[in-house]
Parts: structure tokens; C-alpha cells; sequence
């Protein structure tokens, strides 16, 4: 396992440990239990940040956990898959949210999973076996460099995975490279992770690659965003008339819109000048 799963799994039972020395009335011991929890937390945060890598199939079990505001039904609001649809999840782990978006996109849908841990791999697949679900396409692969052609997904999702991967910027160019032009892109984050990516600095990544950040959904410490390709890239960033900023909330209300002037727009407002 990479230290800083080790790290996390410290943290979780010098928690436990702390809940139960404060019930049972011991109250210095159970604040040394706190501190031990946050010194190992925050060392997990700080490994993560400099070894990223998958985390290990051994903690395969915390995927079973409730997921709260990661529920696949929170994903399938805000991914809002169709009917024979092609999706690509990047990091799919054991399928708690592949499963459900496969059934989604229905059988003349395709779901692509691609996950560094060919273990992973074997667990989603029978999975999906068991569940009856024949529309997932499983395969172990690098997000740095996907095996599918340009333009081959209507939507591309991760789930507390962009954190894990060695070179974020590199697989944002391969997402844009593999999602259609008006495609979407979709990412949630959890603070408790180790590998978690802040709002702020995940949308300026995903600017630079050419991704307008359309909506937003949960709390910071908890939230899922929604990008879109932008329509003109100059640079290295999108031209665009004006950028809108609202504070995510739990709504799904937009929390970064960047308008785009259509040229039936501005012939009017060059039609209004010339009036002038």
C-alpha cells in the first residue's frame, strides 16, 4: 500500500480510538488520540501531493462505504446520462458508480471503465456479471495516455480520482482529446481523501485544457463539477466576452458560467451601432 493509504487508516482508528476514550470518560487520552489523527492526516495529504498513485486494491472496502453527496444518484443528476450514450469513467475502482451509469445509458449504450489495477478491473467486471449489466468496457489503462480515438465519448467522468494520477495536466488534454466537441466532463471531489483536488484549483486546470466549468453541486469539502469544452481556444485559454461566478452550493445552481456571444448576437448589436 502507498504510505499514505497507511497514513489514512492510521487517522481512521486513532479516531475510533478517541470516541471511545471520550465515552468512557478519559478525556486526555482521548485528545492524544485527535492529535495522533490529525499529525497522520495531514502527512497522508502531504504524501499524496508528492507520490500520487492509485490507491491500493487492499482498501478496496472503503468504496463500500456510504458515499453522503457522492451518491450515484447525486452523480447521475449532475452527469445526466441518455439512452445509448458512450461514457468513459476514469478510475471506476470496484463499479459503485460505473454500475449504475451502465444501467442508464441501457443496453445500446456503452460504458468504458479504465482503471492502473487490473485487480480493480477484475472486481468491477464481476460485478457487473453478477448484476447482469453487458454494457461495460473494462480495460486497465494509464488516464495520462487513453486508448480510445478523438471525440469517441459523449461524457467522461472521475470520482475522487484525478488526485491519483502522477500528471493531472497531461490527462485533462486527453480527456479534451476524447470527449466530443459538446460533450461534458465531470469530477468529484471529498476533502477526507488524501489525493483531493480544491474547486478553485481543479477549474483553472481544466481552463487551461480547455474546459469551461458549467455547474457545481455539494459543499467545497464535498462537491461534484460539471465542464464543458470551450468553443475557441487563444493561448491556452477560452475567449470569451465575460466570466460569472457564483459560490457552489447544494442547489446544483451554476457556480461558473463563461458566455459565449452568438454571431446572430453580435450582427445585431453591429446593426445597433451603425443606427447610432
Amino acid at each position: 500500500m502507498r504510505r499514505q493509504d497507511w497514513a489514512v487508516l492510521g487517522a481512521a482508528v486513532s479516531l475510533i480510538s478517541g470516541t471511545v476514550a471520550l465515552f468512557a470518560g478519559t478525556m486526555a487520552l482521548a485528545v492524544a488520540f485527535v492529535l495522533v489523527a490529525s499529525f497522520t492526516g495531514v502527512a497522508a495529504r502531504m504524501w499524496s501531493h508528492s507520490g500520487p498513485g492509485p490507491m491500493s486494491h487492499a482498501l478496496r472496502f472503503v468504496l463500500w462505504l456510504p458515499r453522503g453527496p457522492h451518491s450515484p444518484k447525486r452523480l447521475l443528476q449532475i452527469l445526466e446520462p441518455h439512452r445509448g450514450e458512450r461514457i468513459l469513467e476514469v478510475g471506476p475502482g470496484i463499479g459503485i458508480h460505473a454500475l449504475p451509469v451502465a444501467k442508464a445509458i441501457g443496453p445500446i449504450g456503452v460504458l468504458d471503465a479504465l482503471d492502473m489495477q487490473q485487480a480493480m478491473i477484475a472486481d468491477l467486471s464481476a460485478r457487473a456479471r453478477h448484476a447482469g449489466i453487458a454494457n461495460i468496457a473494462a480495460v486497465c489503462g494509464d488516464a495520462m495516455k487513453l486508448p480510445y480515438s478523438d471525440s469517441a465519448f459523449d461524457a467522461v467522468f472521475l470520482i475522487t480520482a484525478l488526485g491519483e494520477i502522477p500528471d493531472q495536466d497531461a490527462a485533462f488534454s486527453e480527456f479534451r482529446r476524447v470527449i466530443k466537441p459538446k460533450g461534458r466532463l465531470v469530477i468529484g471531489e471529498m476533502m477526507i481523501d488524501p489525493d483531493f483536488v480544491p474547486l478553485g484549483e481543479l477549474r483553472d486546470r481544466a481552463l487551461r485544457a480547455g474546459f469551461a466549468l458549467e455547474r457545481s453541486s455539494g459543499l467545497r469539502p464535498a462537491y461534484f463539477a460539471s465542464f464543458r469544452p470551450t468553443l475557441a481556444m487563444a493561448g491556452g485559454f477560452p475567449q470569451s466576452e465575460h466570466v460569472i461566478e457564483r459560490h457552489p452550493d447544494e442547489s446544483d445552481e451554476p457556480a461558473v458560467g463563461i458566455a459565449f456571444d452568438s454571431s446572430q448576437e453580435k450582427a445585431a448589436r453591429a446593426d445597433e451601432f451603425e443606427t447610432v
